[in-house]
């Protein structure tokens, strides 16, 4: 395997960090507010889900 030196590293990173598609301020905020509702979906159904086995295990266990 060949050696790069550190100048052609260098060279390297900034060309390929020259090729990235950066998304524009309109995708970021779209992209930031789905992130949130789907957040905010997962969590209160994961609270129902948690409420429920809580209930069970609690009925579960004044059956002993």
């Amino acid at each position: 395997m060949a050696k790069t030196s550190p100048a052609e590293f260098i060279n390297q990173v900034r060309a390929e960090g020259r090729k990235v598609v950066w998304p524009s301020r309109e995708e970021t905020v779209r992209t930031a507010i789905f992130v949130g509702i789907m957040m905010l979906i997962l969590s209160l159904f994961f609270l129902g889900i948690d409420t429920l086995f809580g209930a069970v295990m609690r009925w579960l266990l004044s059956l002993a």
